[in-house]
């Protein structure tokens, strides 16, 4: 399959477990009703005479959308994307496809690499494993200073990518939150040298992608979706809570304005004199050297003051404090902002209104970051994060969000609200709050919430302040 010249239309199979049986595709290898025999007759052996991920046993039955999602992907070879909404279960589909096709081999081992993009996810997905049947001492988990390889190898992208043997040995390579692995990342892209031109199992996992982005070409090519399960589609399925999203708008006060277009003014003269409109670009322009290269430093230097402005704009944290306060003091709250100097703000306002929260970032050990979860709800309410919680965590009790808004980026907006869709009894709605600032770049992150989630299948409010 190549990448140059020509873009192809890929189609989304969708084929029932009979289809599979009688159809002569062609998965992992050649199979045929006797492969499908293996899994059984695999998994009636003893643990040490067949792989692992064969003792795989989940405590429910997978939903309807989570069994098509592993017929789609056996379907198209053993290769492909799984496109579905956050809390629909993909870390299940997985698992399942893993066992799936390790019954297709004849071997006493499959070596899976599962690629992840927190340390943090490499223990929830530990925890996942053991619990649903597999033995620890077949689990290994590699990073940092903790470099195990297992039959089963959890690591994240950065440490896979120092180390490209673990990507090497592996009959299986799953990537979880595929859209993070994009071309933008030299050290990303050696991992796909080497998956691209072999015959691994691959599978990507994403709630979004943007599919037309080039960046995301070789994504595209490699592993393209073969099956796609939206937020509006799992909400009108009731896999997932309906959203209500409340927009609430706020102004700057007349200093930031003064000073949001000192900002906007001086990025509007440096692209217009390089005629250069976008990041990439002005990355380009900052290579040449020189004059051309100090104006691209300057147009970055006040894009980034723009975006802590608007993060950190006084009657967008005052409305935050006031909702908090006024309309869920005692409810649990995930609150994201874009700058850890908003949030640090923030929890500085709600202290002074008497209210205790926490803040959770990147640079938190995972020690202390299990210790302020399991004191959300307790000893605090507001929970307060830039993006450490924005993938891989399941929160279903909580029902409440507020954005602080100022990106666009709708792989970002996506993996927010969905923190909160993830359904419990008696959670039928998600309510989250969007406070942005009218008249600047902040007004884009409606568009973008909608079409996020497409809330034709949930219900808008309006809130203008």
């Amino acid at each position: 399959m190549t990448t140059k010249g020509c873009k192809q239309k890929q189609e989304i199979v969708v084929v029932s477990a009979l289809d599979l049986l009688s159809a002569n595709h062609t998965i992992c290898k050649e199979p045929d009703i006797a492969d499908y025999k293996n899994v059984e007759e695999h998994e009636n052996a003893s643990s040490s005479s067949h792989p692992a991920i064969l003792n795989l046993r989940f405590p429910f039955e997978l939903k309807p959308d989570q069994v098509k999602a592993v017929e789609a992907w056996l379907a198209n070879q053993c290769r492909g994307s799984i496109i579905y909404g956050s809390g629909t279960g993909k870390t299940e589909i997985a698992f399942e496809c893993a066992r799936k096709a390790a019954g297709m081999k004849s071997t006493k081992e499959f070596n899976i690499l599962m690629l992840v993009p927190r340390i943090v996810l490499i223990e929830q997905n530990y925890r996942r494993l053991t619990r649903y049947g597999i033995q620890p001492e077949k689990i290994g988990r590699y990073f940092g200073e903790e470099k195990e390889i297992r039959e089963i190898t959890i690591s994240t992208y950065h440490s896979a990518a120092a180390n490209l043997d673990i990507v090497k040995r592996a009959d299986m390579v799953i990537l979880d939150e595929v859209h993070l692995a994009s071309a933008t990342s030299r050290s990303f892209s050696k991992i796909f040298d080497i998956i691209s031109n072999s015959s691994k199992a691959l599978l990507g996992l994403t709630a979004t992608i943007d599919e037309v982005d080039p960046r995301n070409q070789i994504i595209m090519t490699v592993i393209p979706p073969v099956r796609k399960y939206l937020i509006k589609d799992a909400v009108t399925d009731g896999r997932l809570a309906r959203p209500i999203i409340n927009p609430v708008k706020v102004k700057l006060t007349e200093q930031e304005q003064k000073t949001y277009e000192e900002h906007s003014g001086k990025i509007r003269n440096i692209s217009a004199r390089f005629k250069r409109y976008d990041a990439k670009a002005m990355m380009e322009l900052a290579k040449m050297g020189g004059f051309p290269s100090w104006q691209a430093k300057a147009w970055f230097l006040n894009v980034r003051k723009r975006k802590g402005l608007l993060a950190s704009a006084e009657n967008k944290l005052a409305t935050a404090v006031e909702l908090i306060k006024t309309k869920h003091p005692d409810q649990k709250v995930m609150v994201f902002s874009e700058t850890i100097e908003s949030i640090r703000k923030l929890k500085q306002q709600l202290k002074s209104e008497g209210i205790e929260s926490m803040l959770i970032d990147s640079r938190m050990s995972s020690f202390r970051r299990q210790k302020v979860l399991s004191q959300w709800g307790k000893r605090f309410y507001p929970l307060l994060s830039v993006h450490t919680l924005e993938i891989g965590y399941d929160v279903p009790e909580v029902g409440i969000e507020i954005i602080l808004a100022t990106t666009s980026n709708m792989n970002q907006i996506v993996q927010r609200v969905g923190r909160i869709l993830r359904k419990i009894e008696g959670k039928e709605t998600a309510l989250v709050y969007v406070i942005y600032v009218s008249d600047s770049r902040d007004d884009n992150i409606l568009k973008c919430v909608k079409n996020a989630i497409d809330t034709a299948a949930g219900e808008t409010a309006i809130l203008n302040k």
